[in-house]
């Protein structure tokens, strides 16, 4: 069934659809992405032409996302995780403001693509805050990435882990 935005949701029959409807031509665009380590900036203007064409795009989103954090902006990659975060909740029929998502409002321990999608873009828009210095949304959102996935199936608990033990380094040197 294909919703709006060009999305396709999921039929009962254990699989999801198609992330994009762009087609092709985006996924032609976004080929050129895939030499970020020997040509960063020829890469870096396949996702922005990519995200020209298809802004709302969760696999331009996903590419442009990959490209900043791989090459170390990831105040550049916020955004873009903040938009797949976003699209999946749409998709999942849940708030787009994480902060008011609770493990009942989608099933969140299913395999399908939107619910692993949505924890994984959330996951990694937390690390990226983290690693900018803004500590206190990057722990919320592993914290609600942990409530989400129980079972921990992304590894939000070993980030939350690290950040404990760092900051607990932290204050024995003080």
């Amino acid at each position: 069934m294909t919703r709006r935005g060009g999305h396709r949701r999921h039929d009962g029959d254990g699989r999801s659809g198609d992330r994009d409807d762009e087609g092709p031509a985006l996924r032609d665009i976004l080929a050129g992405a895939l030499q970020a380590r020997s040509a960063p900036v020829q890469a870096e203007a396949a996702v922005l032409a990519a995200l020209a064409q298809a802004p709302d795009s969760v696999e331009a989103r996903l590419a442009a996302y990959r490209f900043y954090f791989y090459d170390h902006r990831l105040a550049e990659a916020l955004p873009h995780a903040d938009a797949i975060v976003q699209a999946m909740a749409r998709r999942l029929n849940v708030a787009t403001d994480w902060r008011l998502v609770g493990p009942e409002d989608a099933p969140f321990a299913a395999l399908d693509e939107a619910p692993g999608l949505y924890l994984q873009a959330l996951l990694a828009w937390g690390y990226a805050s983290l690693r900018i210095g803004a500590e206190a949304d990057g722990v919320a959102a592993l914290e609600k990435v942990v409530a989400l996935d129980p079972a921990d199936r992304f590894g939000a608990r070993r980030v939350l882990a690290v950040v404990a033990a760092h900051a607990a380094d932290a204050a024995a040197e003080d």
